[in-house]
């Protein structure tokens, strides 16, 4: 049978949403989409939901404000990126959290790279195109456009990948240091990080939106529910 594959959602005017794109790549890979609910008891639903799943796709979302970087003159969020709504965040980062402590493996894409960062302990820019020195456009919101990605020569992304890769590109957050467990295996030209990964390949997170990326971006997905198969066999 196929794995089941949660993809955590969007919240938007009191509705989950979610790219059809997300669900066609985990179909493409070879798993069973299983779209993750939003619930009261979000502590009650994130175990079940671990129990049940094999693997989890944290989606692209809004901002993460955990472990934020301000400064004075960028104290809180920039003024064009909306802050996650309070029952996405919370729901998001039971789930996440449980997935973690249970060793099944876990596809980070955008603010759910960022996600799996701050609860490794690690920061994140508020605004990376204003907070750090000579940072590109990041965001089409911006004038960023696509751009490549270098991997760390014997990484897992190197493998699956390759040593480079031209991605799109869709955040004005960024990581600014690596939580513990994690090392940053693939970086824009501008030095910003593009993709994080844990040593044995279980926690995988990438900046940009590879469900987007057709072929280029399958590989992420496969590693996943391969990894998911061998660990419910």
């Amino acid at each position: 049978m196929r794995p089941l594959i949660g993809i955590t959602t969007s919240l938007n005017e009191g509705e989950q949403r979610l790219d059809l794109a997300y669900v066609r790549a985990v179909e493409a890979a070879g798993g069973l989409p299983v779209l993750v609910p939003m619930g009261c008891d979000v502590e009650a639903m994130a175990e079940v939901l671990t129990a049940r799943l094999d693997g989890l796709v944290v989606t692209g979302g809004p901002a993460v404000a955990e472990g934020l970087v301000t400064d004075d003159a960028h104290p809180t969020l920039p003024p064009d990126i909306d802050p996650t709504h309070p029952i996405r965040w919370a729901a998001d980062r039971a789930l996440l959290a449980h997935f973690l402590a249970s060793g099944k493996p876990v596809l980070g894409i955008c603010y759910g790279m960022q996600l799996i960062n701050a609860l490794h302990g690690g920061t994140i820019y508020a605004d990376v195109q204003r907070q750090r020195p000579s940072t590109d456009a990041h965001s089409t919101k911006r004038g960023g456009t696509n751009h490549t990605v270098a991997h760390v020569p014997g990484s897992r992304m190197a493998a699956l990948l390759g040593a480079t890769l031209t991605v799109n590109t869709r955040h004005l957050q960024a990581l600014a240091t690596v939580g513990d467990g994690l090392i940053a295996t693939g970086h824009a030209p501008d030095g910003v990080i593009e993709a994080i990964e844990s040593a044995d390949g279980r926690l995988l997170g990438v900046q940009y939106h590879p469900e987007r990326m057709g072929e280029d971006g399958l590989p992420l997905f496969r590693h996943l529910v391969g990894r998911a198969v061998a660990l419910s066999a």
